[in-house]
């Protein structure tokens, strides 16, 4: 019997230094293949990452997250993500729900504090269900750009633009204002900016992807929670996930892993923060998110610790149907437009995730719920050329075919 146990034990550790042994291969070849990518130039820093529902199998960073001052890209990095951000409003809203504080179908009005309404159907009630699923008719103006972005107090902007693409501003840090003031500015009868913050579409029958809604979606938690968004995610998201570098704001983070972001690889930007900050201002770096993503996918199967079996199926299930949609993005199978559950996107190929994209910034999220393998892609620098969209999709590509030699 000794023996028998001897011989077992034998096999399992050469089994799993066989195993490991490849893992440590298929890393080195797949940074090799990334680093080959990188060097064409079209980002300054980024940082990968695949995982299942264990948790990472690869991660790192590259480049550059200051350029001037040499700053590596690591793994540790954080910057802020853009829209990816906006499922995690999708994961308070069921929480929400499950602590009896609101329901999804409920109208808006019965929180707000001002009053929001379609003024071309002034009789339809607004629902926090149509705001998850981009169905309110609530979209984004221009004052969402030249009004919610705003610089961070005590930074040197010596040679930094004041504006992204020509119709974005940065504001000055002291005229920042709060989210229900904006929000009464924008959608109320009376607000200085309401033109154009409601489409001619009826509540609830066409997808509109909307900022500003999601945004009032969290609001509305804020509400029912009687306890700010911010501290509602890190008490009921950041901490059980054990996610220490992440948040909503400078504060909540530590600024020296934080990066810096660039509109091109030659042009920095400013430190910036957004008034509705739940529709994309979430900071973190890819060990954080990675840890996020596994608590998805472990979701998706029923695993979940942030939510209930029965939550997290409301969480993932396509919530529109065909007759939703004016058009539909059957050509890119990494996009959250092809249908919608709460705030959490599906591609037409059934990827589930999130892209993003804001100044300085471009992230993709999402897992193949047929064989729980998820990628997550974070970059500091944006493009607009072919070339960048080419180098972008070579690493997310190089991600996926490595994938599966990484799974557990």
């Amino acid at each position: 019997m000794p023996r028998i146990f001897l011989l077992f034990v034998s096999v399992y550790i050469l089994a799993s230094c066989s195993a490991s042994q490849q893992t440590n291969q298929s890393g080195s070849s797949l940074t090799g293949k990334i680093d080959s990518i990188y060097s064409k130039g079209k980002f300054n820093g980024f940082a990968v990452s695949i995982v299942d529902a264990e948790g990472s199998l690869y991660q790192k960073g590259f480049g550059f997250a200051d350029v001037d001052a040499h700053k590596k890209y690591t793994v540790e990095t954080v910057q802020n993500i853009g829209s990816v951000s906006k499922t995690l409003v999708g994961i308070a809203l069921l929480k929400a729900q499950e602590m009896g504080i609101l329901k999804l179908d409920d109208p808006i009005g019965q929180y707000l504090d001002f009053k929001v309404v379609n003024p071309k159907f002034p009789n339809e009630s607004i629902t926090i269900r149509q705001l998850a699923t981009h169905t309110s008719s609530v979209t984004d103006n221009q004052f969402y750009l030249s009004r919610n972005y705003y610089l961070k107090s005590n930074q040197d902007l010596k040679g930094m633009k004041m504006t992204f693409d020509d119709d974005q501003n940065f504001n000055p840090s002291d005229s920042i204002m709060s989210m229900k003031a904006f929000f009464e500015n924008v959608l109320t009868e009376k607000g200085k900016w309401k033109c154009g913050s409601f489409s001619a579409n009826k509540p609830g029958t066409v997808y509109e992807y909307s900022n500003v809604a999601t945004a009032l979606a969290a609001y509305i938690i804020e509400k029912a929670a009687n306890q700010s968004f911010r501290d509602f995610t890190k008490q009921y998201i950041l901490e059980p996930l054990k996610m220490k570098d992440s948040g909503w704001n400078f504060e909540d983070i530590n600024f020296r892993k934080f990066s810096r972001l660039y509109e091109n690889p030659e042009t920095p930007l400013p430190h910036y923060e957004l008034v509705t900050y739940p529709d994309g201002g979430f900071m973190t770096n890819i060990d954080d998110l990675s840890k996020y993503l596994s608590e998805l996918i472990r979701g998706y199967k029923g695993q979940g610790a942030l939510l209930t079996k029965e939550s997290y199926a409301e969480y993932f299930r396509p919530q529109l149907s065909e007759v939703n949609f004016t058009e539909r993005n059957i050509k890119n199978p990494y996009n959250e437009s092809y249908n919608v559950g709460i705030l959490m996107g599906f591609g037409y190929t059934g990827y589930i995730g999130h892209t993003g994209g804001d100044p300085g910034t471009v992230s993709m999220l999402f897992f193949d719920p047929k064989t729980g393998l998820g990628r997550i892609m974070i970059l500091n620098t944006n493009f607009s050329d072919k070339d960048g969209k080419k180098v972008f999709f070579d690493i997310w590509n190089a991600l996926e075919k490595y994938q599966t030699q990484f799974a557990h």
